[in-house]
């Protein structure tokens, strides 16, 4: 059985056909520019799909389903596109358009709950019933797996983590909320504080990080850090510590087997990220005694989580 995902991302759109166990068989990309309305975006979608099927020698009839993560809000059941971040997109009847071309069925989700799905089928959650993906970017994205369905709410905004408040009175954050994880927990966040250090101490090894950069990064503290500089160290540990308050509070409501973490922070050393953050939540977890307990990873399937988790949308009913 074949399935097909297509990402639509802020600058490309990207199609992958998978296999039943999750595995990428072939990978299409474009860029979403030239895409501007509702009928154009059905038509692009189907000829991705139908480019993929010419590339694998694949019939369109032997698709089992094309799943379409977006960024945004979408109706899961009707298949339409509500509303996007910065794409021209709304209330989009995506698969009642789609439909014109093709008969093959199509599921539309968001982005983010694509990513946890890919990773709970071929990724860092295989295993698992209860499953969390963090990821940390722009801003702090995240999707919640339990009993192998994605966790949408009451009202499909369920999983919406990287707006839990964690400061009353806090930082302001662009949904018009205050003290928003992800005004503290993003790699937007992380920049921001190291800046500011910098900025505080400019005659600092992180300083020098920064020059040599040309650029603060979501690296620069790590990288001062790892060369001994106490202000760089003091970066990371506030920055983790932010971290562990969203993520404690998340294990503490959902109790999942596994949370991982993803984006590109994900990607410093252990010894420096994982271990501590690990460390952090442990300390004030609610757990008791028992012996299972949250394992928090990294994500292992990149960029590919979402393109995969798209695809499978289909594999089986996963609505709550």
């Amino acid at each position: 059985m074949k399935y097909i995902g297509i990402d639509i991302g802020g600058t490309n759109l990207k199609a992958g056909m998978v296999d039943e166990g999750g595995r990428l068989i072939a990978v299409k990309k474009m860029k979403i520019a030239s895409v501007n309305d509702a009928a154009s975006l059905a038509w692009t979608l189907h000829a991705l799909v139908m480019d993929l099927c010419k590339e694998t020698g694949t019939e369109e009839a032997e698709l089992f389903s094309v799943g379409v993560g977006c960024p945004g809000t979408v109706e899961i059941r009707g298949g339409s596109i509500i509303n996007t971040c910065n794409l021209p997109f709304h209330n989009v009847p995506l698969r009642r358009l789609y439909h014109q071309m093709s008969s093959t069925p199509l599921y539309i989700e968001n982005d983010a709950n694509c990513a946890a799905l890919g990773e709970f089928y071929a990724g860092a959650g295989r295993g698992s019933k209860r499953f969390i993906t963090v990821t940390l970017g722009t801003g702090v994205g995240g999707g919640i797996i339990h009993n192998g369905k994605i966790y949408h709410g009451s009202n499909g905004m369920g999983g919406e983590v990287g707006h839990m408040t964690v400061q009353m009175n806090g930082e302001p954050c662009p949904c018009g909320n205050v003290g928003c994880w992800e005004q503290y927990a993003s790699a937007t966040a992380l920049k921001r504080q190291t800046k500011a250090a910098w900025e505080q101490h400019p005659d600092s090894i992180l300083a020098k990080v920064i020059e040599e950069q040309g650029r603060v990064s979501g690296q620069s503290a790590f990288i001062a850090a790892r060369m001994g500089c106490g202000v760089g160290q003091e970066v990371c540990d506030r920055y983790i510590d932010y971290l562990a308050v969203g993520i404690i509070n998340l294990i503490n409501i959902f109790q999942p087997e596994t949370l991982a973490i993803g984006g590109g922070v994900s990607n410093e050393e252990d010894e420096q990220l994982l271990f501590p953050l690990r460390e952090r939540v442990a300390a004030h977890v609610i757990a008791g005694n028992h012996e299972k307990k949250t394992n928090i990873v990294k994500a292992e399937l990149g960029n590919d989580a979402g393109l995969i988790g798209a695809a499978l949308l289909g594999r089986k009913k996963r609505i709550i």
